[in-house]
């Protein structure tokens, strides 16, 4: 059964998150980070999908310590609120949203390895949690925004991680994805021919062969390194 719960941060903070459980066999947990445009349809769907591979999966409302119940559609109004939020979160102190999302590690550990997987944003959430966060397994960051900065790509992760970025991508130059590849051979980077945001079905920019090919690679790194 699918459903909201209250988690608590190391700090004592409480926010939601919402939790996918598993219909077959257990693989492991998953905590999968959200866009800026908050835990909309199409993150608990992506839950769903990866809690119908095994993985129970747990999504942390990210917004939550600026704004509560952020849930957004794709237009340019959405856009622009979810990069005020995304910069009011990036702006409290440290640590930031650390906790929160170690707080959805230990709740998906009860189905053991645990892995992070996040999409733009939550790219770079995936990308920062897997340098400082210990007890990750893996880590998946689809076109990860702002990963390629400098500060970024000095980070060292502590896990495995793989790395999906669009050739066309408008926020993230293919170069510096490129750069990045480059600055960590330990990574596995995959460029596809297509643009940011190429793996949601509820964006212009959707892809679906690029997509495809992402979720293949993606849930081949997941057995590999969660079960």
């Amino acid at each position: 059964m699918n459903h909201f719960v209250n988690l608590t941060a190391s700090d004592g903070f409480v926010f939601p998150a919402y939790v996918a459980q598993p219909t077959g066999p257990v693989r492991g947990g998953l905590v999968l980070m959200q866009e800026i445009f908050g835990l909309n349809s199409h993150i608990r769907a992506t839950a769903e999908a990866y809690a119908a591979q095994g993985y129970l999966t747990v999504a942390p409302a990210t917004f939550h310590r600026v704004q509560a119940d952020v849930n957004m559609g794709y237009t340019p109004d959405d856009i622009a609120n979810g990069v005020k939020l995304k910069a009011a979160v990036e702006s409290l102190p440290a640590p930031g949203v650390m906790p929160d999302i170690s707080a959805a590690m230990a709740h998906a550990a009860q189905a053991g390895r645990v892995g992070i997987l996040g999409y733009c944003w939550g790219g770079l959430l995936a990308w920062r949690a897997a340098s400082q966060l210990p007890g990750l397994s893996a880590a998946v960051a689809y076109y990860g925004g702002g990963m390629t900065t400098p500060a970024e790509v000095a980070r060292q992760a502590q896990c495995p991680v793989l790395c999906h970025f669009g050739e066309f991508d408008h926020a993230i130059p293919v170069e510096t994805a490129r750069a990045f590849a480059q600055a960590h051979p330990e990574v596995t980077v995959h460029i596809y021919p297509a643009q940011h945001g190429f793996n949601c079905d509820h964006r212009a920019a959707y892809d679906p062969a690029a997509a495809a090919l992402a979720r293949e690679r993606t849930l081949g790194f997941l057995v590999q390194h969660l079960g």
